[in-house]
């Protein structure tokens, strides 16, 4: 533990394992309170909120800042984006090719839109263009780091005062808002809209979220683990040797999960072909335990460290506009995605997923996803696509339809 003036910064391993005494204080407080369950909120998101919020009653109380240290929260999420990528057959990807279209296309109109209502709200309470971006793409689909980038911009020359904190904020609540609206919205299109799974379906082999109820059924090894972890980690290792090799031979600065994700996917249909005695860990349980495993944890860890006092400074017109984004956001993914997306499992499913990154980030809609498969079964189309777009197009569309609101 390490204090520094009125900050008091816990260690890496003391971070990590709180995080898993937080994760457990989840799903302890999912079995007690029965709307979390019934709602379908994950497991991070009730114990992480929980510290988050006895972390604002020090810092009010007491005037000390409670801080984590984060560094292996990067490495599970490599791990996480890495196990869908090895789950992912070229066969699967060609028969989500049209529902993929259709999403990144359902996305795009879904950006300008929410930008379109941020700029609104701003122009009829008489406030700047920038500052209704930041109730828009630049701080919701966009998250901490688009906000961050953005801000200095918006403050010299499109006149936001205050931008970067006010997008960092907005960032945070946001990501509260993904988390907690994703299960509710795929409950109701499962259970209202007529998204219940087809018992007739081929039976589908766990990518995550092993259902926790039969914890105790799953055959899981200490070999199938070795052999799904080392796996892994030569894929996180040739996903950051890719990305590093974008960035400096042709300038293209990816993120490095999207790059671990595309390495799962080529070496899980290559290796296999090339040598067809090896045994392969795609689509095992123990793959998926690992998967569930690396979520959980980050998801945690991202939660419990978010600092919610820095939400007490956002202004009424930007609670105005986020209150506006969330029933926006769940009109649009129950009029539009759904149906478009063929009002099946699969879109119920993305309709949870699509909240999580709509208004937070992509690991918050896969945990979404991941709360609706626990309960109702797998979902493995929702779990191929929902990430190519999230966290692959969208940050290229999100960078010129943010220029387009802004007049170039």
């Amino acid at each position: 533990m390490r204090m520094a003036g009125e900050t008091i910064t816990l260690t890496e391993f003391v971070s990590f394992n709180l995080a898993i005494l937080v994760y457990f204080l989840g799903v302890r407080l999912n079995k007690k309170i029965l709307v979390l369950d019934r709602f379908n909120i994950p497991e991070p998101v009730s114990g992480g909120l929980l510290v988050a919020f006895l972390s604002l009653v020090v810092y009010l109380g007491l005037g000390t800042e409670i801080g984590f240290s984060l560094q292996s929260r990067d490495y599970l999420l490599y791990c996480f984006f890495t196990a869908i990528g090895l789950n992912a057959r070229f066969t699967d990807l060609a028969k989500g090719g049209k529902p993929l279209l259709i999403l990144l296309m359902l996305t795009v109109c879904y950006m300008l839109l929410q930008n379109a209502v941020g700029s609104g709200i701003a122009a009829a309470l008489g406030l700047p263009t920038g500052f209704g971006l930041l109730g828009g793409t630049i701080s919701l689909v966009g998250g901490h780091g688009t906000a961050i980038a953005w801000g200095p911009k918006l403050a010299t020359d499109y006149g936001v005062p205050g931008a970067v904190e006010i997008g960092a904020a907005t960032a945070t609540l946001g990501l509260i808002a993904a988390s907690l609206l994703g299960g509710p919205v795929g409950k109701f299109l499962i259970e209202k809209r007529g998204g219940k799974p087809d018992p007739n379906r081929p039976e589908e082999a766990p990518m995550i979220g092993l259902e926790m109820e039969r914890e105790a059924d799953t055959s899981v090894t200490h070999t199938g683990l070795m052999r799904s972890l080392l796996v892994l980690n030569i894929a996180i290792g040739l996903g950051v040797a890719l990305q590093e090799a974008l960035s400096a031979g042709i300038g293209l600065d990816l993120p490095v999960f999207v790059c671990c994700l595309f390495c799962g996917i080529v070496l899980s249909n290559t290796v296999p072909l090339v040598f067809p005695k090896m045994t392969w860990p795609a689509r095992s349980k123990s793959l998926a335990v690992l998967s569930d495993l690396a979520l959980g944890i980050f998801l945690t860890m991202s939660l419990m460290s978010l600092q919610l006092w820095t939400i007490a400074g956002l202004a009424g017109p930007m609670l105005l506009i986020l209150f506006t984004q969330v029933v926006v956001a769940a009109a649009f993914i129950i009029l539009a995605l759904y149906p478009l997306m063929g009002r099946n499992y699969n879109a119920a499913v993305l309709g949870a997923g699509f909240a999580g990154f709509a208004l937070g980030a992509t690991p918050t809609a896969i945990a979404n996803m991941t709360a609706i498969t626990k309960h109702f079964g797998p979902a493995t189309q929702a779990f191929l696509i929902l990430p190519l777009v999230s966290a692959f197009f969208v940050d290229l569309a999100n960078a010129v339809i943010i220029l387009l609101f802004l007049g170039g």
